[in-house]
């Protein structure tokens, strides 16, 4: 199914945040950590990765080192920071009551907070 880009866009961020929280991961490696999570459903584009990321490192939420892959090819890593996981635990929540609300609006399921 192809999604409305403004829904998308609108969870990235969340999303990326989510998956720099389980564990310090590359750009290509969240690109493909992402499609299998979401079951292909979605795909980031370098184009849209690296200026979430670059806006994320700005504002304190991740920071970025570098080290060695597992092919030994040197690689950017990205980590979440305590703010970012602050900002993850609000991000979180606030999803959680929106998408319960438009539930209700639409008359879908509703998810227990």
């Amino acid at each position: 199914m192809n999604f409305d880009k403004s829904l998308i866009a609108g969870s990235t961020t969340l999303m990326v945040l989510h998956m720099l929280g389980t564990q310090d991961m590359y750009g290509y490696q969240m690109v493909k950590e992402l499609e299998k999570r979401s079951e292909n459903t979605f795909t980031l584009k370098e184009g849209t990765l690296y200026p979430i990321l670059h806006s994320l490192e700005k504002n304190g939420l991740v920071f970025s080192y570098m080290s060695d892959g597992e092919s030994g090819r040197k690689r950017k890593y990205y980590q979440i920071t305590k703010s970012g996981r602050k900002q993850l635990t609000d991000k979180k929540e606030e999803w959680l009551i929106f998408s319960k609300t438009v539930n209700k609006v639409i008359g879908g399921s509703s998810y227990a907070l």
